[in-house]
């Protein structure tokens, strides 16, 4: 276990990092933010898991803004639980599924986190690929003891737009030939010569801002300009810290992301102990509420992703859970975005709450 003071909200929080191992062995950590000392702020309503999406890291939600999502859920008293699963550019790089973030990173964060509050219970916020893989793991039965499940941008149901089904389609299988990865850190730092390759053909195509990294972004996630987020809705601070937030990104996920495009829902590709055969062919085997987030202008996973998995539980159990488009935002900056704590993190902890 280490201490650290977070960066990201200078003095506001006071940050423990608590490493431990995936079922299959793979190292992780949880980063327990707590409010310094004298705030006046008590974790009186129990855990909260926050999972970050692919090629991102925990520290995703503490973006240089002076009021972040972490500062929303220590304000209204949750105990914060920020989880560097495998996919963390935190964590040493490996190829990865979603099949194995939910077989074996998910379930043991969750006991992680039951163990190290004392409670038999907690929720889980969870963005992107960190939400496909934990609805997975929650579809499968495999985290009981979460009761309730904010998703955010997509769950079970991956729908993008045109043009970034041709580049996962026809130009995922051609960058697989070259490189075991793909990222946006390259528009900063290439490198070898593929990487230098990919760097200068989105300067050429893409002139949305001069931050590469951010046009980066937009070549590997989805479709737009910029994919992730509106410019308006982010602050000149956020936009240039953004720039060390992305990393290595493996093609083995997008493998299994086309075939789940092409299939219209997640489609497992790895045999793991506790995962069914199919993802969508029963009802869910969770009792957790879910609560489906989409901003309404989002260019990685168009809002249909979150209605397709909404009726997918409400089919099987109308009435328990909810859906909200959230209109003027799209993808990351439903967190990161420099209104999100009046816009959407109001929402979100009055799920949370409910």
């Amino acid at each position: 276990m280490t201490v650290t003071e977070a960066t990201a909200a200078a003095g506001r929080h006071h940050t423990t990092i608590h490493p431990f191992r995936a079922l299959d062995g793979v190292p992780l950590t949880l980063v327990h933010v707590e409010a310094e000392e004298g705030s006046g702020r008590t974790a009186r309503r129990g855990p909260v898991l926050v999972v970050h999406g692919s090629g991102v890291r925990a520290e995703l939600f503490r973006p240089p803004l002076e009021r972040t999502f972490v500062d929303a859920l220590l304000a209204a008293g949750w105990d914060v639980w920020l989880l560097n699963w495998r996919a963390s550019i935190d964590l040493p790089p490996l190829s990865w599924t979603l099949d194995d973030a939910a077989a074996y990173d998910h379930p043991a964060a969750v006991r992680e986190v039951c163990r190290l509050t004392g409670r038999d219970r907690t929720k889980a916020v969870v963005h992107c690929q960190g939400s496909t893989s934990f609805t997975i793991a929650a579809v499968s039965g495999l985290v009981p003891e979460v009761d309730t499940i904010v998703s955010n941008a997509v769950s079970l149901h991956p729908v993008i737009p045109k043009w970034a089904c041709f580049k996962i389609r026809f130009l995922a299988p051609v960058v697989s030939r070259f490189a075991s990865h793909v990222s946006p850190a390259w528009g900063d730092r290439p490198v070898g010569p593929f990487a230098h390759v990919v760097r200068d053909l989105v300067r050429a195509t893409h002139h949305e801002c001069r931050n590469t990294v951010c046009r980066m972004v937009s070549f590997v996630y989805g479709a737009g300009s910029p994919a992730l987020w509106s410019h308006r809705n982010l602050d000149e601070a956020t936009h240039q810290w953004i720039r060390g937030e992305f990393g290595d990104v493996p093609l083995t996920f997008f493998a299994q992301m086309r075939r789940s495009v092409n299939a219209g829902h997640l489609v497992p590709v790895s045999s793991h102990p506790g995962l069914p055969d199919s993802y969508v062919a029963e009802a869910p085997r969770t009792d957790a509420r879910f609560v489906f987030v989409a901003g309404e202008d989002n260019r990685c996973f168009l809002p249909a992703s979150q209605r397709h998995s909404y009726d997918f539980f409400a089919r099987h159990r109308p009435g328990k859970d909810a859906l909200h488009i959230l209109p003027g935002y799209g993808h990351l900056d439903v967190f990161i975005g420099q209104n999100s704590a009046r816009d959407t993190y109001p929402l979100i902890l009055e799920e949370l709450a409910r």
